[in-house]
């Protein structure tokens, strides 16, 4: 088992191998892909790499497709660039954290909007009961002819 920090300088490395790797296929199918991220296990026998796509939903299904048909050369590739023992098997997986971030992104406008609507709106509003109702009126009267 590896430690951490071994774990995570060779998740790096594995990222940057795999990303010139990718820019180098020649299939046409793999587009404008970005790898984002890659993670190890703790005996560094596998590796998740995580990838995104820029293009709509058919360039993604491509892009995974030609990745997919690519991953034993491109294992191949990592593997002798590594000079490890083991070379590490290669997954590969699409990122959706960016699609998750505008979807966010989204929600909170419409949040905002909202909010803002909310306080057009209960700017002329008026109180559905007494202004302080946590004073008792009893307490008022007597304060008021103390003073007096």
């Amino acid at each position: 088992m590896a430690d951490a920090a071994k774990r995570a300088q060779v998740s790096k490395r594995v990222m940057e191998l795999t990303a010139q790797a990718v820019r180098k296929l020649k299939d046409p199918r793999v587009g404008m892909v970005t790898i984002t991220d890659a993670r190890m296990t703790p005996d560094l026998r596998e590796a998740t790499v995580f990838y995104t796509v820029l293009g709509d939903e058919e360039h993604v299904k491509a892009s995974a497709a030609g990745l997919e048909r690519a991953t034993g050369h491109l294992r191949t590739t990592v593997g002798r660039a590594l000079g490890m023992r083991h070379t590490p098997s290669l997954t590969f997986v699409a990122d959706t954290v960016p699609d998750q971030a505008n979807r966010i992104e989204e929600l909170l406008a419409k949040a905002a909007a909202a909010d803002a609507e909310v306080h057009k709106i209960a700017e002329g509003a008026a109180y559905a009961g007494d202004e302080n109702p946590y004073i008792e009126k009893d307490a008022e009267e007597d304060s008021e002819e103390s003073t007096r």
